[in-house]
């Protein structure tokens, strides 16, 4: 469910030259003081927007107990700028890393929600290689998607939806979260390919959170529990809600949320 953009008024940003350029909407909540506590950044799912329950209820969370909150709309996405056909793994991280060079926060923590998770974990090896990783607290990832399109799309593919692909360059697949479809593209898929994470050890270098659905229909858990495997050297902790679905926007889950976020946050 999408709801009002609640607190400042989105700004604009560009992101890439010539024809990749594209218009980001983001909206900063400034801390009220100095307080040396991490910025929280929301990073959205696919076709998710910040205007959704799990966002705006970081962002009070943040007003609450003094914490910046950074949220952006992916483009394609919610008030922001290109096609959502056009949209990648590759162009929604770079969109991701652009909005974090434009506010700067000295420290963040990075809540990632199904594909955000998997924007999340390449944000930060992003930003590791940029010698940056230390300016992350902390990862909350919310029915990580790591990888589905190569995990979870590709093996599953029908004839009908392959053949698709290769004469339209897409597929579209119905969803029960509104009355427009899911859309997949070539595009998207080989991109995938290009940022998976589950083929090795993932290296954080901080402490990581995965609250994962165990009735989720679209992200099994046994995904998250595979992405735990990736995960060896990190202080991990799973949250396995037995009767969660994928979005987790219950006020029950958004208490546990909070928590985790808590946990990391310092407040």
């Amino acid at each position: 469910m999408s709801l009002p953009v609640q607190g400042p008024d989105p700004v604009l940003i560009d992101v890439g030259a010539g024809p990749e350029s594209r218009r980001i909407a983001l909206c900063v909540q400034p801390a009220p003081a100095a307080t040396g506590q991490p910025a929280l950044v929301w990073l959205g799912g696919y076709r998710s927007d910040m205007s959704g329950t799990k966002a705006v209820e970081l962002a009070r969370y943040a007003g609450e107990k003094g914490h910046a909150c950074i949220r952006f709309d992916y483009s394609g996405h919610g008030l922001s700028g290109g096609r959502f056909i056009d949209g990648t793994i590759s162009r929604w991280l770079e969109e991701s890393l652009a909005v974090i060079d434009h506010v700067r926060p000295e420290r963040m923590l990075l809540v990632g929600s199904s594909m955000g998770g998997w924007i999340a974990l390449r944000l930060i090896a992003e930003l590791r290689r940029r010698g940056e990783g230390g300016k992350v607290a902390g990862l909350v990832l919310i029915a990580p998607a790591p990888d589905f399109t190569s995990e979870l799309i590709e093996p599953n593919l029908t004839d009908a939806e392959r053949a698709s692909l290769e004469t339209l360059g897409y597929f579209e697949e119905p969803t029960p979260y509104g009355p427009d479809p899911n859309i997949y593209t070539a595009r998207l898929i080989e991109d995938g390919r290009r940022n998976r994470v589950l083929d090795g050890i993932i290296e954080t270098g901080c402490p990581v959170h995965i609250l994962q659905g165990m009735k989720d229909p679209d992200v099994p858990y046994a995904h998250a529990l595979k992405l735990m495997e990736h995960l060896p050297s990190d202080d991990v902790v799973m949250t396995l809600i037995r009767d969660g679905d994928h979005r987790l926007s219950r006020p029950e889950d958004i208490e546990k949320i909070l928590s985790a976020v808590a946990a990391f946050a310092g407040a």
